[in-house]
């Protein structure tokens, strides 16, 4: 940090001679590291709307966080049915016989399955226990506050999106794949990749329930920096940084932009690394 700001302060002190002429020499590539680097965090950013009407910044929820978070709640969805069904076996079966201890599990599974989204979504405001376990919350994209239509409608959108092929596929699994039943594998293949993979393709990583109900999955994480590397404390065999910004000049900017600055310091000193931070430097000496 203490080299970065006495980078800030050599060039408010000098000028910027030649300043052209060296972007105007600069390699495409390098070029575009700088683009990167200050563009990175906007890639999952969002304008948030509070029903005050003052947009705050949220981030989206990682693809592979919302992945494992429904893992999570498959696999409870899964073995509580099962510690279920074990009871009904050992407490019905002996009096009613197997047959009705089967169907009771079936249908236990079946409505087990989208009310559970629906009833810890709308207990707990957006989050189910896999949800919750990874940091991540449904809530809605105008800023309002998450209906139970919403809710309900982004659940049940599920089944077509995941359940319904997913049991089609295992149904033809363990039947046997006979001549005629290939084009039905291949196309319910098809829809399940489709719909599983919609997220991957839309900025605001969004399947088609998201889109119908109006709602994001978005991070609650707080994000947290390591130790200041201009710390006095982190830092004993400095005994003061040098230069100091002032309160004004460091609410400028959030915490995103403190931790892309962070990677920024932490990087390889290369000629590359050198020119990308010249090109910050020169742009939080504008904004400050």
């Amino acid at each position: 940090m203490a080299g970065l700001l006495s980078l800030l302060r050599t060039r408010r002190a000098i000028g910027r001679p030649g300043n052209d002429e060296r972007v105007a020499r600069r390699p495409r590539a390098q070029s575009a590291i700088c683009f990167s680097v200050v563009r990175i965090d906007s890639v999952a950013l969002r304008d948030f709307p509070t029903p005050e009407g003052t947009p705050v910044h949220i981030m989206l929820a990682d693809r592979a966080l919302r992945f494992a978070a429904l893992v999570v709640d498959m696999v409870i969805i899964i073995v509580a049915p099962f510690v279920i069904g074990l009871l009904l076996f050992i407490t019905v079966a002996p009096i009613f016989g197997g047959s009705v201890a089967f169907v009771f599990l079936v249908l236990l599974t079946f409505f087990l399955r989208t009310p559970y989204f629906i009833a810890f979504e709308l207990r707990w405001q957006g989050q189910t226990p896999g949800k919750r376990l990874l940091g991540i919350r449904v809530v809605d994209r105008q800023g309002g506050v998450l209906t139970g239509t919403a809710i309900v409608a982004r659940n049940l959108i599920r089944e077509v999106e995941l359940f319904l092929p997913l049991s089609l596929l295992i149904s033809v699994r363990f039947q046997g794949i006979e001549e005629s039943d290939v084009p039905l594998f291949y196309s319910t293949l098809a829809w399940l990749a489709v719909f599983t993979l919609m997220p991957m393709f839309n900025r605001d990583r969004l399947r088609v329930g998201d889109m119908l109900a109006g709602t994001w999955v978005v991070s609650t994480r707080q994000a947290s920096l390591r130790h200041d590397l201009a710390d006095p404390e982190a830092r004993p065999e400095k005994a003061q940084a040098k230069h100091v910004f002032t309160k004004e000049q460091l609410d400028a900017y959030g915490i995103a932009e403190l931790q892309l600055l962070e990677r920024l310091l932490r990087g390889a000193d290369s000629r590359t690394a050198e020119l990308t931070r010249e090109d910050v430097c020169s742009r939080i000496r504008r904004k400050i």
